[in-house]
Parts: structure tokens; C-alpha cells; sequence
């Protein structure tokens, strides 16, 4: 999916909004943890590595998808200190030395096929730092959404090289079946309406005993779970996000 959405994924993302709301939540954890090397295991087109790059940090962003590390490459370069690498992220890391923090962000976690492939990549997450070392998680929290209804988060009207025509309308959403994650996306033209492109693509409702009972198994010593990136307490019912800081 990645690998023929790339540039729709891409143009969903206000990125320099993003950064600008997520970054201090960074820098306040590396520099609190004495962060100098990062990996960022699903680093999709490469904006959260090349942002820990720009703090002087040694990073390397590895994605499944050939499409999105081409991207990466195209986006960024890669300069001394950064590096790009198609790798699942339960894939083997084998770092010819340890980073001191590994990262998996956007719900790229819970897009994986079952549980089993969540715990090996949050083992191999550990397997890749330093003692001492931190992992970070972000997935979106399933369990605050409503059971049924689609809840539309993205509407973009946005220009795309490779569409014909090139103006599209692209909306994202997501929806809850049970214990059972969805993300909608619809691509259409604009002008007529007429539908273009629609995926549907599920994902696992991770719950933040199962992750830190992976995490402690891989190795974690320290376990704290927020609500967002402005350090708010995890709450099941109505946090958007779940985010896990754990220690090795």
C-alpha cells in the first residue's frame, strides 16, 4: 500500500506543523536520556530522521518500502550521519553499535499483521540500543473512537505529479469494529466527483498492558505511557494517541 500511495500519504501531512507539535517531546526525552543516535524503524519518507539529523544526531530511517525510502532519499539527501535503509522494522538491525534510542511512530506499529510481528519488532527495537537506551511508540489509541461511524480526520485538495488530472480531493478516516482498527482513504476528482482510487487497510488495537508486558519481556526496566506529546497522562476512553516511553 505504501509503496502506490506514497505521494498521497505524503500530501495528508501538514509536516512542519507536525514537527513543530512533536519535536519538544523529543528533545525533552533525548536530551533528558543523553540521546546521540537514533533509529527510526518505520521511517516512512524520512521527516522525523532528518529533523533528529538536524540536532546533530547520527540517525538511520528504515521503512518496508522501497517507494518511501527513494522518497526519503529525494527529500533529504544523505549526508554524513544519516543513512537510509529498506527494512521491516521486525526485521534483524544488527547496528555496528548501538543506538541510544529507537523510534516507531505513526501507527506504523499497529499496521502490522498480528500481535506476534509487534513483539518481534519491539524486540528487535531493544535489541538495537544501548543500555540505558529508550524506545519510543506512537500508535493511534483505537479505543477512543466511537464503535461503527467513520471519523473523517483529513480532507485536502492537493496537486499530485502522477494523477491525471493532477488535482485531487483526498479524504482520510478512521473507524472502529469491535477490537478492530480501520483507516478510509478515498481519492476523488474534485471537479466531477468521480471516485479515482479507495483503500481500506486495517489495523490492531494495541492495548498499553500488552506493549509494556513486550517491552519488560524485551528488556524494559522503566515503562511510562502518554496521551499525546504534550506529556498528558494515557487515558484508554479518551486519549487520541497512545505513546510508550520505555527504558532499557
Amino acid at each position: 500500500m505504501f509503496d502506490n500511495l506514497a505521494d498521497i500519504f505524503e500530501a495528508m501531512v501538514d509536516w512542519p506543523k507536525r514537527l513543530a507539535h512533536e519535536g519538544p517531546f523529543y528533545r525533552r526525552l533525548f536530551d533528558r536520556l543523553g540521546v546521540r543516535s537514533v533509529i527510526d524503524v518505520a521511517c516512512g519518507a524520512g521527516h522525523h530522521a532528518a529533523m533528529f539529523h538536524d540536532w546533530g544526531l547520527r540517525v538511520e530511517g528504515a521503512d518496508l518500502s522501497a517507494a518511501m525510502i527513494e522518497r526519503a532519499r529525494r527529500n533529504f539527501s544523505e549526508p554524513a550521519g544519516l543513512r537510509w535503509m529498506v527494512r521491516g522494522f521486525d526485521e534483524p538491525i544488527a547496528p555496528a553499535e548501538p543506538f541510544d534510542a529507537a523510534v516507531c511512530v505513526g501507527n506504523s506499529l499497529a499496521l502490522a499483521p498480528d500481535v506476534a510481528t509487534v513483539d518481534r519488532a519491539i524486540r528487535q527495537m531493544f535489541a538495537a540500543i544501548r543500555g540505558g537506551g529508550t524506545i519510543v511508540v506512537q500508535v493511534l489509541n483505537l479505543w477512543h473512537l466511537p464503535d461503527g461511524p467513520c471519523v473523517w480526520q483529513k480532507c485536502r485538495r492537493t496537486t499530485l505529479a502522477n494523477s491525471s488530472p493532477p488535482e485531487v480531493l483526498i479524504l482520510k478516516g478512521v473507524h472502529r469494529c469491535g477490537p478492530r482498527g480501520f483507516v478510509e482513504l478515498i481519492v476523488a476528482d474534485p471537479a466531477g466527483g468521480a471516485l479515482k482510487r479507495s483503500e481500506s487497510t486495517q489495523f490492531l488495537g494495541l492495548e498499553a498492558s500488552a506493549l509494556e508486558g513486550m517491552a519488560r519481556s524485551a528488556g524494559a526496566t522503566k515503562v511510562a505511557f502518554f496521551g499525546g506529546y504534550q506529556d498528558q497522562p494515557y487515558d484508554r476512553q479518551e486519549s487520541v494517541d497512545l505513546v510508550m516511553v520505555a527504558e532499557k
